[in-house]
């Protein structure tokens, strides 16, 4: 038995496979700097695949980034433009200077979108109120992987708490894009 309680999390309306994924302006922080980027200018250079979790620090944050870390997923924040795969960022709630914390303390070579209001993830329906914090907001973990149009190429978000993508599955989407 798990020491901590599974919760089924509600119905979302996150976007699906063939629809245009909302366009967003937020830091995107890497090793070295963030800077203000819209999610357009990263698709104009190729595929991507937006990954959503939790604050950094909290165990699935952890647990999703080392995954996608050891397993290799797509262009990190130093590969350019034609390195195999899609460009792969992360979308939380934490802040620039949390993410490049937690980007060097997990040796996590991605760049990580800072929402810490949480308005992208309610654009994008994949909000997720902590119980027992008034007014705290954080993504519920998901993957999308977009197409130069940012269109939905495959959607995957978490239906309770905590629960993971198929990794597996998410490699074979990513190389079919």
């Amino acid at each position: 038995m798990p020491d901590f309680e599974v919760v089924q999390l509600p119905e979302t309306d996150h976007p699906e496979v063939g629809d245009t994924a909302p366009d967003f302006t937020r830091p995107l922080v890497s090793e070295e700097y963030w800077t203000d980027t819209s999610l357009s200018e990263l698709t104009a250079e190729g595929p991507v695949a937006l990954v959503a979790f939790p604050m950094d620090g909290a165990f699935p944050a952890t647990y999703v980034w080392n995954e996608i870390r050891d397993r290799g997923w797509g262009r990190g924040a130093d590969d350019g433009a034609g390195s195999d795969g899609p460009t792969v960022v992360g979308l939380s709630i934490s802040s620039p200077y949390e993410h490049k914390t937690f980007t060097a303390e997990r040796g996590i070579d991605y760049r990580l979108f800072s929402d810490p209001g949480a308005g992208v993830a309610a654009e994008y329906g994949i909000e997720h109120d902590l119980d027992g914090m008034a007014g705290v907001t954080e993504h519920r973990p998901a993957v999308f992987l977009l197409d130069e149009e940012r269109t939905v190429e495959y959607a995957w978000v978490a239906s309770e708490w905590p629960d993971f993508p198929d990794y597996a599955e998410v490699e074979a989407r990513i190389d079919d894009l």
